[in-house]
């Protein structure tokens, strides 16, 4: 019986061991899409105790708590944070088989040093012990000791980037970006909200909005500063993609409709949307950067929860919408006005792997080594079970060889065990394949593809 949480978990077989420990362990990380909070790396933030640095924010957290019957006074309301820690350490015995557990362990063994199990009884000391180190594990400490090169953080277009321009005067060592994340200019399902929305756009671009081709002349503004501030991502968060019928005229008259406070119908709601990302993500290729798109989260489910806490409440789940054939109009548009930039997209609902697999395969174009990339799982794919999907199928599909990779698509900055996860993943279905003479024991070449796919191939796709 092998130990939970050794030197060589998850690694079942001598070559997935050689494989993670020789070659990819010490790789660097590039985390192309997060979540971090960029003015928490400019101020190199010391967290007060264990909670604030990890428990706060962290939906995954909360969903478990909530399901093994803690109350939300305890989970996000106004309870001291030692009881919260408390709870969720109460809790972490009854994740086991969800990688809650995996990644609780991994995250408290590295930094913090702790191999006790986590639970009601290991509370009290795992709190000291971990409180006791915080003046060391500082934002910025973290980041260099997790190796990280480069990360990515997500940003709305009207926001300021102030803090990654004090990131940079700084002289810090991980280079940090700002991402262009619009996904509010084409949220016209609650008006008012899309009109404030506007009107603030307006302002920080210095450009009246009572247009629409003002409205995009703002828009492709913010474009413009990112990418002078050295943002070279967007990313989209959609439902599913959209491919409706549009004109420079019916793109004026709806946005005229939403600005008299009038609702769009669903024909006119669907071409606005895919008129608005088909100017974004002209400006992505016309920049060269990279668009990523993030499909399929039915989101705030819960609206007695989003209501007393807030959007990120942990009350978001998988939808199933159809995607298809969206996607396919969508990326031909772009791809017929030579106008499709490098592109990551990461599907939620694992019925559409296959379809997503296959799809970037028709928009590969030959002038970049995996220009259409399938994304690795995310959100409530992030596991090993949708890790081994996603790389099963994207073997199957297409070139694994190619893949930019894993990233952590947290809040928390304890989640870089997240990389160490899937590249121990990662060999170990490559390693199964040796052994079972499925692939051959050429080392030197397996160890440069895991290399690759844990690190060079995000640094060569991204170019930062």
């Amino acid at each position: 019986m092998k130990q939970f949480l050794d030197a060589d978990f998850l690694l079942q077989t001598e070559t997935a061991r050689q494989l993670f420990h020789d070659y990819a362990k010490e790789m660097p990380v590039i985390d192309y899409h997060n979540h971090l909070p960029p003015d928490e790396i400019a101020s190199n933030r010391q967290f007060e105790n264990l909670t604030a640095m990890w428990l706060k924010g962290d939906h995954y957290k909360w969903r478990a708590m909530r399901a093994n019957g803690v109350a939300e006074e305890d989970i996000t309301g106004n309870a001291d944070d030692y009881k919260k820690f408390r709870r969720w350490a109460e809790t972490v015995p009854y994740t086991m088989r969800n990688p809650l557990y995996h990644w609780t362990h991994m995250e408290l063994l590295n930094p913090f040093g702790v191999k006790q199990l986590l639970d009601g009884e290991s509370a009290e000391w795992v709190y000291q012990h971990c409180n006791e180190q915080l003046p060391r594990w500082t934002t910025q400490a973290l980041l260099r000791h997790f190796k990280v090169d480069t990360l990515c953080t997500t940003d709305d277009p009207c926001d300021t980037l102030e803090y990654h321009k004090a990131i940079r005067q700084s002289g810090f060592q991980v280079r940090v970006l700002p991402t262009f994340r619009p996904d509010k200019t084409i949220g016209v399902e609650d008006v008012a909200a899309f009109n404030a929305y506007a009107d603030k756009l307006g302002a920080v671009a210095g450009i009246n909005t009572d247009t629409y081709s003002q409205f995009i002349a703002a828009l492709r503004s913010r474009h413009d500063y990112f990418h002078e501030q050295g943002g070279r991502l967007a990313d989209h968060g959609l439902s599913t993609f959209y491919a409706g019928s549009f004109t420079a005229e019916s793109l004026e008259a709806a946005y005229a409709k939403l600005r008299k406070g009038q609702a769009l119908t669903a024909t006119e709601a669907d071409g606005f949307k895919a008129g608005t990302l088909q100017f974004i993500c002209e400006w992505h290729h016309e920049r060269g950067w990279v668009q990523q798109f993030h499909i399929g989260a039915i989101r705030n489910n819960n609206s007695r929860l989003l209501r007393s806490i807030g959007a990120d409440a942990g009350v978001d789940s998988i939808g199933d919408w159809q995607v298809a054939q969206a996607m396919s109009v969508f990326f031909d548009r772009l791809d017929k006005q030579d106008k499709l930039a490098k592109t990551v997209v990461y599907n939620l609902n694992p019925a559409y792997n296959e379809v997503f697999a296959t799809m970037i395969g028709n928009f590969q174009d030959g002038t970049i080594p995996g220009k259409m990339q399938f994304g690795s799982g995310w959100w409530f794919l992030d596991q090993k079970d949708g890790m081994e999907k996603q790389i099963n199928t994207l073997s199957n599909m297409g070139l694994l060889s190619r893949f930019v990779g894993m990233l952590t698509d947290s809040r928390s900055f304890l989640s870089y065990s997240r990389h160490e996860y899937f590249r121990r993943i990662l060999c170990n279905l490559i390693g199964n394949d040796v052994e079972n003479g499925e692939l051959p024991a050429d080392i030197k070449w397996l160890g440069k593809m895991v290399q690759d796919i844990s690190y060079n191939n995000a640094r060569s796709y991204f170019g930062f």
